[in-house]
């Protein structure tokens, strides 16, 4: 693998955010190597359903090893975020208690 591995910088700023939340049903839009996610995963033990949305396949193959603890509850997604109620609804999900979304931001030159 040539890339770089991704950074979950936001990860204590996401942990702080949904403190004081109950989560059934938790969305990652943009799931990388799995790092914010297995934060909330390890915070939040009452999560019943995760997905985690990518669509970069060696991010999500990364996410899955990281995620592997709690594989009976993640479904790892090879996909756009934007398209997550299509996706949603196949797995008959009608709400989510938690979404998160990062993106990264290149310049080109």
């Amino acid at each position: 693998m040539n890339k770089k591995p991704h950074i979950a910088i936001l990860e204590n700023e996401m942990s702080h955010m949904f403190s004081n939340q109950t989560l059934k049903v938790f969305v990652d839009g943009t799931v990388g190597a799995g790092g914010h996610a297995k934060r909330i995963l390890e915070d939040h033990p009452e999560i019943e359903l995760f997905f985690g949305f990518d669509q970069d396949p060696e991010a999500l193959a990364i996410s899955k090893e990281t995620l592997a603890p709690w594989k009976d509850k993640v479904k790892l997604i090879h996909a756009n975020f934007v398209d997550f109620d299509t996706i949603l609804k196949k797995h008959h999900v009608n709400s989510v208690d938690g979404f998160f979304l990062t993106w990264e931001y290149r310049l080109c030159s």
